[in-house]
């Protein structure tokens, strides 16, 4: 008997024998009734995926797209349903109501094609927001992270999830939780800095924010994609085990307790072994150790890259069998390894049908419980049966300006800034004028568009100079280029130099512009040598600054540039993370004072441009030596640091205990006061220092943070609720653990800017701290 539905763009649903289909079941009774009605290819369709719009001689849109040919259309690859859908978005610069129309209906073929109506996943890119033609784009994870704001985040999370929700995308493939080890690395911009704490905090907040609108957040790259040699994309890893385990994978460790719907594995390889390959990693640690529940998803061509690139697999078959056995449950973004060649691999008994049972178990579970496989779903997303879809809303910009303003670090200012409301000022530099130096990799204009300016940038968006000229219409403004992002072309030299000369000012804008694989100066493939401005840039700063005016210099980068050489000769300078579509706007407030500048360094800035392969997460060793070697790697500015138009105090650093059981909970209190004329935000800092333990530890690690917003005078205290397995580290023996001994706690305004201590002391037995009760250090601020 058939019963036919009301017309909601679905299929029609047998009232008998669908037991998946009734929501009033369990969510496990569900996947296996439906389970239990697949053949062995439905089966595998459900790990498989197919990316629709994608064209060889098109954008270089994710590595491999112009080598690899397209698997066929929906009618080959979708024949027998399909697990996932590939950037229905974030392919094409279509209007967004045109790629609805088109999802709706590949979803119905889908559906038609598979002989039980089951629709497929839609995921998507979504790092600095939505990657779709028109979409907001916010500050990149770098910029974020400069906030010190995980609330602020988890609006942003919130924001992108609910576009995403809104497009009928399911997944997105975010945040990228990876902790920066090498700044030469061009993906430093998709991360949120080099502590794993930092990291931690905003990866929850971002993750938090996005499956509240019913999306699935991605985690990736596991693991140790970041800590690659040399700082190259795709590099192999050296990493130690003990770096894995307690700086590498703690952030990963955290979001899974917080619930991630979805993991990515790393391109890399790890002391020989491929992540997509690897069970130590996909089941061992991830499930096993973790209790993760969600789904494993193959970074892009991950399972051909065990044939070509990691040379551990004979062919695709053998590739997607041993994929599979480590853990791997979907492959993207199309069906090489798995699709036939798993089918055919399972019928010749070279893979267990169980292990196809399992991955399929955990992606109808998600389809399950993302209502798709409701008797009532509709295949058009809720914007096409709306007749609108604005990505780009007032909020969202509103919400984008807030970020890039809370994100914006100002390094060092003689009292230059706020900059005069009158009088003549040079603007000079290539990140001046150009929008797209405001944007990350992943943004729809420099991840699909970069070699198309003619078709725009899908939003509206200021350069810092039409912002400045807007906030001070009193100033005489005199623009020159100087030089350009990346030619070796110093004509423009004299030019700029003549400007500055003639200026009371100088406001010097430098940095990247970010792309793909080489063709940006940042971004995923444009790794660097050294950290030397790109082009000529230093050149011309150098060429600016001795022309004798007082200079402004902005970097706006996705990485930290070695410019602290010049710290001493600026009035003042500025950095600020590829701040998105309303980051000059937000500059330019900041410059003129109609906002205070809160932002604080994720990253070190470092003097010297060789790029010390350390950052501030260091052992002893890493310090300066200076009587073993002549190379200093003491930062021109700290992980940390960032000034504000007023001034803050902190001080009276207190524990509510002297001694504390390793298995123990402690409260720290830190006093801190706005002892300026404004009103202003600082961000106290805690971090522990373990003075003596079995392996080496690092010299300072943060412990934990608060953002705290105070008027002139004012003064509150933050009180930090310490768990000792915050303490915790891998020991001798490679167990984590937590250790009895003396633990000193600092306090301030940046890593090595703590100018109030307090000791603890931690007693009892040596603890074992495999699994952690506790990621975060929950902080309350009392206002006095």
């Amino acid at each position: 008997m058939t019963t036919i539905m009301p017309d909601h763009g679905g299929l029609p649903q047998e009232e008998d024998g669908r037991a998946w289909t009734d929501p009033a079941l369990p969510v496990a009774d569900r996947v296996e009734a439906l389970l239990a009605r697949l053949t062995l290819a439905e089966k595998v369709a459900q790990l498989s995926s197919a990316w629709e719009d994608v064209e060889p001689a098109g954008p270089e849109v994710a590595p491999g797209t112009s080598i690899f040919d397209r698997v066929g259309d929906l009618t080959e690859t979708a024949r027998h349903g399909l697990g996932q859908l590939t950037r229905p978005y974030g392919t094409l610069p279509r209007p967004a109501l045109e790629l609805s129309r088109a999802l709706a209906e590949r979803q119905r073929q889908i559906m038609e094609q598979s002989r039980l109506g089951i629709p497929a996943m839609a995921h998507d890119e979504c790092l600095t927001g939505f990657t779709a033609y028109g979409a907001t784009i916010y500050p990149t994870s770098l910029g974020m992270a400069a906030t010190f704001d995980p609330e602020l985040i988890r609006r942003v999370g919130e924001a992108i999830g609910a576009d995403l929700a809104e497009a009928g995308v399911h997944q997105g493939l975010a945040p990228v939780v990876d902790v920066i080890r090498d700044y030469r690395w061009g993906r430093c911009e998709e991360t949120y800095g080099e502590d794993p704490y930092l990291v931690g905090e905003m990866g929850e907040a971002y993750v938090t924010g996005l499956q509240s609108a019913g999306v699935y957040a991605t985690l990736k790259h596991f693991a140790g994609y970041s800590a690659s040699m040399g700082g190259r994309n795709h590099a192999p890893v050296h990493a130690g085990r003990r770096e894995l385990l307690d700086v590498i994978l703690p952030p990963f460790e955290r979001l899974v307790a917080a619930g991630v719907g979805s993991v990515m594995n790393s391109y890399a390889e790890i002391d020989g072994e491929a992540p997509a390959a690897s069970r130590w990693l996909l089941t061992e640690v991830l499930r096993e150790q973790w209790g993760f529940e969600g789904t494993v998803v193959s970074d892009y061509w991950s399972l051909p890259f065990l044939v070509t690139a990691h040379r551990v697999a004979a062919d695709l078959p053998d590739a997607g069998a041993l994929a599979l056995r480590s853990g791997l449950d979907v492959e993207l973004p199309d069906q090489r390894g798995f699709g036939d060649a798993l089918v055919h691999a399972v019928e010749q008994g070279a893979v267990e049908e169980d292990l196809v049972d399992r991955a399929v178990r955990r992606v109808l579970r998600q389809k399950v419980e993302l209502g798709l496989l409701d008797p009532d779903w509709d295949s058009r997303p809720p914007a096409l049966r709306a007749g609108e879809l604005d990505l780009d809303k007032g909020e969202n910009r509103a919400l984008a300006l807030a970020v890039a303003r809370a994100g914006a670090v100002l390094l060092s200012n003689d009292g230059t800034l706020p900059l005069p409301a009158g009088g003549r000022i040079a603007l000079i530099g290539p990140c001046a004028d150009d929008v797209r130096t405001m944007f990350g990799c992943y943004s729809f204009p420099n991840h699909v568009l970069a070699e198309r300016d003619d078709l725009g940038n899908g939003v509206e968006a200021v350069s810092l100079r039409t912002a400045l000229a807007e906030e001070l219409p009193g100033v005489e403004w005199e623009f020159t280029q100087g030089c350009p992002i990346r030619d070796e072309d110093a004509s423009g030299i004299p030019a700029a130099v003549a400007a500055s000369s003639a200026a009371d000012l100088t406001v010097l804008v430098v940095g990247d512009k970010a792309g793909m694989f080489g063709i940006g100066t940042s971004g995923e493939g444009c790794d660097v040598e050294d950290l030397r401005l790109p082009g000529v840039q230093e050149e011309l700063v150098e060429a600016v600054l001795a022309a004798g005016k007082p200079v402004v210099l902005i970097v706006s980068s996705g990485r930290p540039y070695a410019v602290g050489r010049f710290a001493s000769a600026a009035a003042a300078m500025v950095q600020v993370f590829l701040p998105g579509e309303e980051g000059g706007r937000a500059v330019a407030g900041l410059l003129a004072g109609k906002a205070n500048f809160s932002g604080k360094l994720p990253v070190q800035i470092p003097a010297s441009p060789g790029g010390q392969p350390y950052t501030y997460l260091h052992p002893p060793l890493a310090d300066r030596q200076s009587f073993l070697s002549n190379l200093d790697p003491t930062p021109a500015f700290p992980f940390g640091h960032g000034l504000s138009y007023t001034s803050f105090e902190v001080d009276l650093l207190t524990a509510d205990r002297e001694q504390v059981t390793t298995d123990g909970e402690f409260t720290v209190r830190a006093r801190v006061r706005n002892t300026g004329t404004v009103a202003g935000a600082e961000t106290v800092q805690l971090y522990a220092v373990d003075p003596v333990a079995q392996v080496t530890r690092p010299v300072r690690a943060l412990l934990g943070f608060a953002k705290v917003i105070l008027a002139p005078g004012e003064r509150a205290t933050v009180h930090f609720h310490v768990h000792t397995d915050r303490l915790a580290f891998t020991g001798l023996a490679g167990r984590r653990i937590v250790e009895p001994g003396e633990i000193v706690l600092q306090a301030g305004s940046s890593s090595l800017d703590t100018p109030v201590r307090e000791v603890v002391q931690l007693v009892g037995e040596e603890r074992d701290a495999t699994v952690l009760r506790q990621h975060a250090v929950p902080v309350t601020v009392e206002r006095e």
